[in-house]
């Protein structure tokens, strides 16, 4: 892995969000409608680009041709629901900035960059209630279900698919170095964790 793939992938990535995490929702409508804004993204987001941009605020976003494995899921969620992480993260961080992983020496929040890092997602996510106990066997994964994984000790997340490898395991959604794709790597990779993140039916 090169050091600028290894930068990258270090780099990513009481709250009045309008989300409800479900303990143990079935896959449903709205998972249904996150895979499919997902899967919307294959083929127009084809370079991984870990650039820093100064970004418009709120629903700032980089071209849509580029962009990291957290932009899938920012992408998703703004399409499926017309929920915008971007300032999400960053009003909880202006909350409780101390709550964040201290990775990259900043001492404010960031509008920019900060729904952009993993770190910082997995902690916005456990932070709502949407962390949900790593499954004992990949078929215990649901559609739509957000996993957090490490690739050489680097933090990645995607989106759980609908659909099943040749591995038995479900894919993921993600983009992990070549644009946006739909893959079978579940069984491949050290698993974090698994968050379950549903829009709120109120």
């Amino acid at each position: 892995m090169t050091p600028t793939r290894r930068q990258a992938l270090a780099g990513i990535a009481a709250l009045p969000v309008s989300f409800r995490a479900f303990a143990s929702s079935p896959a449903g409508h709205w998972s249904n409608t996150l895979i499919a804004a997902a899967r919307r993204q294959i083929g127009v987001t084809r370079y991984y680009d870990p650039a820093y941009v100064r970004l418009d605020y709120p629903r700032g976003d980089v071209p849509a041709d580029r962009g990291v494995c957290t932009d899938v899921i920012v992408r998703a969620f703004r399409d499926a629901f017309d929920v915008d992480l971007q300032k999400a993260v960053h009003e909880d961080m202006e909350r409780a900035f101390g709550a964040y992983p201290e990775i990259w020496g900043l001492s404010r929040p960031d509008r920019n960059i900060d729904h952009r890092r993993v770190p910082n997602l997995e902690t916005f996510l456990t932070r709502q209630g949407a962390r949900r106990p790593l499954p004992r066997y990949r078929s215990g994964w649901l559609p739509g279900d957000l996993a957090t994984m490490r690739i050489d000790g680097l933090p990645h997340i995607a989106i759980v698919s609908d659909r099943f490898g040749r591995s038995g395991a479900r894919k993921v959604i993600h983009n992990m170095g070549w644009g946006a794709q739909e893959d079978d790597v579940l069984r491949r990779f050290d698993l974090v964790h698994r968050f379950r993140f549903a829009p709120s039916a109120a």
